[in-house]
């Protein structure tokens, strides 16, 4: 039972967003920024965000050549176009909202190995250029194969190299901190460890319905977002939502590490980037993809064992190393790869199914947010 203190000042917000990621913290911090004097709360269900936020491999990048041009062909120009736009928009916003010294933002470029006997292929690399150079006003991509021995890959197994100069690496924990340090200033305000199990739309507003340690508490708001990304189908079971986990490592400092920059190989499943000396590794969930439908935080061996081959037979090939760390994280998909961003009803909207581009995605998509429950 809630106190009359309680009730009278802890419960009632003009605006609840469900989730402490970056897509909540971002759109908490932008409507703050649209008005200043609202109230807003935060309600994360873990302890740490849930999902992928403080999980990623701190990638700051529009996507491969090969996955963009697999986006190409799922979605047709305009859509694919847009997209791209969306995720070059995101990534600025987050860099001007938080200070790219503040994120550790740092732009060596992007590199995606290729593995096929033909390499690049010119006529595909050029098309995208056609229709990425009006957005980026210049060139995007570029095909690079010089760089396979100067880097210290395996030239028996990489066969061409593409470039991207628009690609960027960030600090993952060091955005996250800022992003709450930044929302701490706005004062909005955060509740962790808070189990949210239904949302009800009301003549007057939404209702949220927390749980913790057998509590219940009611919270009531004029506008609620749902930014949970892969959790989201507990809110919306009819949406098309589909759990993706990926699977992280990273290694010791190596001495003699020959590379920097961010890397992809096989349409995006595979990423690689320098953080100092260190090699952080990520991806593989496209050779067990029915294991890796899930939201939960395991360790897939095979998958790992998978990692662990690409790094001694192609990226690190004669060089010692020692894996440091292991994780997971939780991502949220569709069939066309496109953001889940919409009104639900007349109180509740949703900002979720970033399909493993939150860091491009988050910010954009929070500040559509904040314009949808500010109106």
């Amino acid at each position: 039972m809630l106190s009359f203190w309680e009730l009278n000042s802890l419960v009632n917000y003009q605006y609840i967003i469900v989730g402490a990621g970056i897509t909540g913290l971002s759109t908490a911090c932008a409507i703050k920024e649209k008005n200043p004097k609202a109230s807003v709360l935060v309600i994360e269900k873990g302890i740490l965000p849930t999902g992928a936020s403080t999980k990623n491999a701190g990638f700051a990048c529009i996507g491969s050549y090969t996955e963009n041009w697999a986006d190409y062909e799922r979605l047709g120009e305009d859509k694919f176009l847009q997209l791209i736009e969306d995720r070059w928009t995101g990534l600025y916003l987050l860099r001007k909202r938080l200070g790219d010294e503040h994120i550790e933002y740092i732009n060596h470029g992007g590199f995606e190995l290729m593995m096929n006997e033909n390499g690049a292929e010119g006529d595909k690399v050029t098309k995208l250029n056609e229709l990425l150079t009006p957005l980026f006003k210049k060139q995007v991509f570029y095909i690079v194969p010089q760089f396979i021995n100067q880097f210290g890959f395996n030239a028996d197994i990489v066969s061409d190299m593409v470039f991207n100069p628009f690609e960027g690496q960030i600090d993952t924990g060091k955005m996250m901190n800022t992003l709450l340090n930044y929302a701490g200033i706005l004062q909005v305000r955060v509740i962790t460890g808070a189990d949210v199990k239904h949302i009800e739309d009301t003549p007057t507003g939404a209702k949220v319905y927390c749980e913790n340690n057998g509590q219940q508490i009611t919270f009531h708001a004029e506008q609620v977002a749902i930014c949970t990304n892969a959790f989201t189908k507990h809110f919306l079971p009819d949406e098309e939502i589909i759990p993706g986990r990926g699977q992280v490592l990273c290694t010791a400092p190596i001495d003699d590490l020959k590379f920097t920059g961010t890397f992809h190989f096989n349409e995006g499943y595979y990423y690689f980037r320098n953080y100092g000396k260190r090699v952080i590794f990520g991806g593989g969930r496209n050779i067990d993809f029915e294991t890796e439908t899930t939201t939960q935080l395991e360790i897939n061996q095979r998958i790992q064992n998978q990692l662990n081959y690409f790094l001694d037979e192609m990226i690190l090939p004669n060089t010692p190393y020692t894996i440091a760390q292991q994780w997971s994280g939780i991502m949220a998909f569709n069939e066309q790869k496109t953001p889940l961003v919409k009104r639900v009803n007349q109180h509740v909207v949703v900002g979720a199914r970033l399909n493993g581009m939150g860091v491009a995605l988050a910010s954009k998509i929070a500040d559509t947010l904040a314009n949808l429950m500010t109106k």
